[in-house]
C-alpha cells in the first residue's frame, strides 16, 4: 500500500497575511521616503517577467518591527512584517509567519478566525505609527476601519508530492486552504475552490480564491506582489463606490438646493456646480490611478494569474459599477451645468428688460 499523498508529519511553510488599507487621496511617494526609512518596491523578477510588467510608479517598501505571535498548537512566533506604500493612497501589510506543522493543524489554522482576527489586530497596531510619521506626505488623509485581507499559504515543491498526485489524493486539503473551512467540502465545492489555479512548471501550483490562495513554489515574490496588489485593488474600488454613493446622495441635494434658491445670480447653482466637477475630477484620478498603478502587458504568467484573481475578487463588476456610478455623476453634474446655463440666462434676459425699461424713462424725461 502506498504512502498517503501528504503524510502525517510536519510540513514547513509560511502563512502570508495582506492587509490593504486606504490611508487617503494620494501620497506624495518622495516626501514619505524623506520621513522614514524605506526603499523603492520594484518587481522582482524571473525569466518570465518581462520588462514590460511592473509598477507605475514604483510604490514604497517600508520594513517594520516583527510580530510576536502565540498561534494554537503551534507556540511562540517572530513573524516578519512590512508595509507597502502606494502613490493612490492605498497601502498593504505584508505579514510573513514560518510554521512547521502537521497538514491538520495547517487544516485547522485555516478556519481559525480568532487567531486571524488577532494577527490583523496586531498588524494594524504596528503599522498605526508609521501612518502618523507620513502624515505631512498624505493629501486628505483619512485611515477608516474598513480593510481588507488576504491569507496565501506557501509551500516548497520539495515539502510536498509531486503537483498531479496531490491534486488527486489531497485535493480536500488543499480546498479547505482556500476556503479558510477545517471541515471537508463536498466534491462539487471542492472542484469549485481549485478550479482558478495555474501552473507555469510540472512543479509549481497556484490556486487562487475569494479569500486565500495557495502557492507552491520555490520564489514566489512576484505571485505575491501580484496578489497584493490585486487585493489592494479591491480594497480601492470598494473604496470608491462606497465615497462615490456618499457623494451623489449629496449632490441631489445640492441640485434640490440650486433649482430651491431663489438668488438672483444662481449663486447655488454656481457653487453647486463647482463642488460636483470637483468630485468627478477626483474620483476620475483616483480611479485611474487605482488601476493603472500595475502594469501587466501581454499573455504572460503574471497577466494570466492577474486575470485569474480579477476574476474571483469581481474586479470587472466592480470597476463596472464604478463607471455607472460615475456616468450618473456625470448627468447630475449636466443638470448642475444646465441650472446654472438657465440662471445665466434668466439674469440676460432681465438685464435687457431692465435696460430697455430704462432707455423708454430717459426718452420720456427728455422728450
Amino acid at each position: 500500500m502506498s504512502e498517503p499523498a501528504l503524510a502525517d508529519r510536519p510540513l514547513p511553510g509560511v502563512l502570508h497575511v495582506d492587509v490593504a488599507y486606504d490611508w487617503g487621496d494620494e501620497i506624495d511617494l518622495t516626501q514619505a521616503a524623506k520621513l522614514a526609512p524605506s526603499e523603492a518596491q520594484g518587481l522582482l523578477r524571473r525569466p518570465r517577467t518581462p520588462a514590460s510588467i511592473g509598477y507605475h510608479p514604483a510604490p514604497l517598501r517600508f520594513p517594520l518591527p516583527a510580530l510576536k505571535l502565540e498561534l494554537p498548537g503551534c507556540g511562540p512566533i517572530t513573524a516578519a512584517l512590512e508595509a507597502t506604500v502606494f502613490d493612490f493612497g492605498g497601502v498593504n501589510a505584508r505579514v510573513d509567519v514560518p510554521l512547521s506543522v502537521e497538514p491538520e493543524v495547517w487544516r485547522r489554522l485555516a478556519d481559525d478566525q480568532a487567531t486571524f482576527g488577532e494577527i490583523i489586530r496586531q498588524t494594524k497596531a504596528a503599522v498605526a505609527p508609521l501612518y502618523q510619521r507620513l502624515l505631512p506626505a498624505i493629501r486628505d488623509a483619512e485611515w477608516g476601519d474598513v480593510g481588507e485581507e488576504y491569507f496565501v499559504f506557501h509551500f516548497q515543491p520539495d515539502d510536498l508530492p509531486p503537483i498531479d498526485r496531490l491534486l488527486a489524493e489531497s485535493a480536500e486539503w488543499l480546498a479547505s486552504l482556500v476556503r479558510l473551512e477545517s471541515d471537508v467540502l463536498s466534491k462539487d465545492e471542492t472542484a469549485e475552490a481549485l478550479r482558478q489555479r495555474l501552473r507555469y512548471s510540472p512543479r509549481d501550483l497556484v490556486i487562487v480564491d475569494w479569500a486565500a490562495a495557495v502557492i507552491i513554489d520555490v520564489d514566489c515574490e512576484e505571485t505575491l506582489r501580484t496578489m497584493e496588489f490585486a487585493n489592494l485593488q479591491l480594497l480601492e474600488f470598494r473604496h470608491l463606490e462606497r465615497r462615490l454613493g456618499d457623494s451623489l446622495d449629496k449632490a441631489y441635494g445640492l441640485i434640490h438646493r440650486a433649482m430651491s434658491s431663489s438668488s438672483l445670480f444662481g449663486t447655488a447653482s454656481n457653487k453647486s456646480l463647482r463642488a460636483l466637477g470637483d468630485l468627478r475630477m477626483e474620483t476620475e484620478v483616483m480611479f485611474e490611478r487605482a488601476g493603472n498603478a500595475f502594469q501587466l502587458v501581454g499573455d504572460q504568467y503574471l497577466a494570466r494569474l492577474y486575470r485569474l484573481l480579477a476574476e474571483r475578487f469581481h474586479l470587472g463588476e466592480w470597476s463596472g459599477s464604478i463607471r455607472q456610478t460615475l456616468d450618473v455623476v456625470e448627468g447630475v453634474y449636466q443638470v448642475l451645468a444646465d441650472q446654472a446655463s438657465a440662471h445665466r440666462i434668466e439674469i440676460m434676459e432681465l438685464i435687457v428688460i431692465v435696460l430697455i425699461a430704462v432707455e423708454i424713462v430717459l426718452s420720456l424725461i427728455h422728450g
